[in-house]
């Protein structure tokens, strides 16, 4: 390995002896995330979705067959972390007429911000100008995840996460302006087929996919399953069809603050060693 090993690998060295041997390795960053599609209550066999699996075996030349008695393998993920600076507050506003009405209904709906973290409430604010002669029957608030596959074929999955609905009437020549919270999360979920969910390791929960940015110059039919987010906002209005709006964010974990250092160093006691030491307990 030209790369330094860690704290952990100079640890697992010292105690497996002169065969074991540190590997390092980079993952491109132009990869797709891993990224599951939730399978069916009925559904049978693994997952739709994208994965990652570290495979290491033993042999004497390169062309040997690899058998499952001298080979290992890993699972790992591939994760995005949210960017450090917020982006443009998300706001939308539109106006409808209607026929024999000569004034119109004014929408106007925004997001307390664009980047939310996972587990988060979701703040919407709805104003509603009614100037027309109809009246606003119901509100319905959804945060709505999309998920455009491009593995095998192009298609795309949508599914709402979140729903609130109130019955807010907003009569003729009235105003009305409401704060609406919901959460998104997995564990009102769990049933919806076709839910892109954040990649797992074996035997952790998931949770719901995060969005995924992708960097310009990117192409996106090497990205595997892109997921983004919007809140939809939709006015039913009587006898006059729904008034609706949407208002994309981006859902994603904060990055962690607690780096581990990957350079061995002299300064650490022995009770910080013995620690240490005590993860890389194996089972032989």
């Amino acid at each position: 390995s030209l790369h330094p090993p860690s704290i952990l690998s100079c640890l697992l060295l010292k105690k497996l002896g002169q065969h074991a041997y540190p590997i390092h390795f980079t993952i491109p960053q132009n990869l797709p995330c891993s990224v599951t599609l939730q399978p069916g209550p009925e559904d049978t066999g693994k997952a739709c979705g994208v994965d990652y699996e570290l495979q290491a075996f033993c042999a004497k030349t390169v062309e040997e067959k690899i058998h499952q008695r001298n080979s290992v393998h890993l699972a790992i993920r591939k994760v995005q972390y949210a960017p450090e600076k917020q982006g443009p507050q998300p706001m939308v506003e539109i106006s409808r007429s209607f026929l024999m009405s000569d004034r119109s209904l004014h929408l106007e709906a925004s997001l307390d911000k664009e980047l939310y973290y996972h587990g988060e409430p979701i703040s919407v604010n709805v104003q509603v100008t009614n100037n027309s002669t109809k009246t606003v029957k119901r509100v319905k608030i959804s945060v709505r995840q999309y998920a455009d596959i491009c593995l095998f074929s192009t298609a795309q999955y949508k599914c709402p996460v979140a729903v609130v609905e109130a019955d807010d009437h907003v009569s003729p020549s009235s105003t009305s302006c409401h704060v609406y919270t919901l959460t998104p999360v997995l564990g009102t979920n769990r049933e919806k087929r076709g839910l892109a969910l954040d990649g797992k390791l074996k035997h952790e929960d998931t949770n719901l996919a995060s969005s995924t940015i992708v960097k310009e110059g990117t192409n996106k039919e090497m990205m595997g399953i892109m997921v983004s987010y919007r809140v939809k906002v939709k006015l039913v209005v009587s006898l006059a069809g729904d008034v609706t709006v949407e208002l994309p964010f981006v859902l994603m974990h904060p990055k962690p603050t607690d780096q581990p250092s990957s350079q061995p160093q002299s300064g650490r006691t022995h009770s910080s060693e013995k620690l240490t030491l005590d993860l890389c307990e194996l089972r032989m």
